[in-house]
């Protein structure tokens, strides 16, 4: 599967959970509070016929219709899902803080993404979601401390250039502060991105656990 297609595909199951979520908060509001019909008649509480829609609640969503939350380790969090009915595992974060906005549009939600995907052999992948298409053939820069790892780039994506050096970017990360990715739009407006590394290290431990 494409790694772009990919942490869409993420994002995307993290709305639904989180959608998912409220409406079940939703329906056991409603299913908690007293019927109306239910009021006490000359001092007896009056039966109340149970409707078809209370009889056909709905069920919650199974695991391969949304991303499943492993564990929130300071600013990232462990996920699992099973997209396409292939197990990945993520730990994924947002900014801390950012600056620059493309002109002529809304910014768009950024993340960070390191996802392991055992039936395609990959682990401690790092990517970014940058919320805006970018300048085509710009390479994007991701820095932890004094070290910089090259990004390129497609669309509103952007993954370490050189694989070999993932290894070595992701043991930094885990004792990093911050990591700090800057890119170029296609209209020449640069954003800098910040995130915390607080938490990074477990879980990552939590996502190694779980996809192994």
């Amino acid at each position: 599967m494409n790694t772009a297609a990919l942490i869409r595909i993420c994002v995307g199951l993290l709305a639904v959970s989180a959608l998912g979520g409220s409406a079940e908060a939703q329906q056991q509001q409603k299913s908690s509070a007293p019927p109306a019909a239910a009021q006490k008649k000359n001092g007896a509480p009056a039966q109340q016929k149970a409707s078809p829609a209370a009889a056909q609640q709905k069920k919650p969503p199974s695991p391969t219709d949304q991303a499943v939350l492993l564990g929130q380790f300071g600013e990232w969090g462990a996920y699992r899902a099973t997209p396409g009915g292939k197990k990945i595992c993520f730990a994924l974060s947002k900014p801390t803080s950012a600056t620059g906005e493309p002109s002529g549009r809304a910014r768009d939600a950024a993340y960070a993404f390191v996802s392991t995907r055992p039936s395609e052999k990959v682990k401690n992948e790092v990517s970014v979601i940058v919320g805006y298409p970018q300048k085509p053939g710009h390479d994007a820069t991701a820095a932890i401390g004094p070290s910089t790892y090259m990004m390129y780039t497609q669309n509103d994506g952007a993954w370490v250039k050189n694989a070999a050096e993932e290894p070595q970017m992701i043991e930094i990360m885990r004792r990093g502060s911050d990591l700090v990715v800057k890119s170029e739009s296609a209209r020449g407006t640069r954003t800098t991105d910040t995130y915390s590394l607080k938490g990074i290290a477990q879980a990552l431990d939590k996502v190694a656990e779980e996809c192994r």
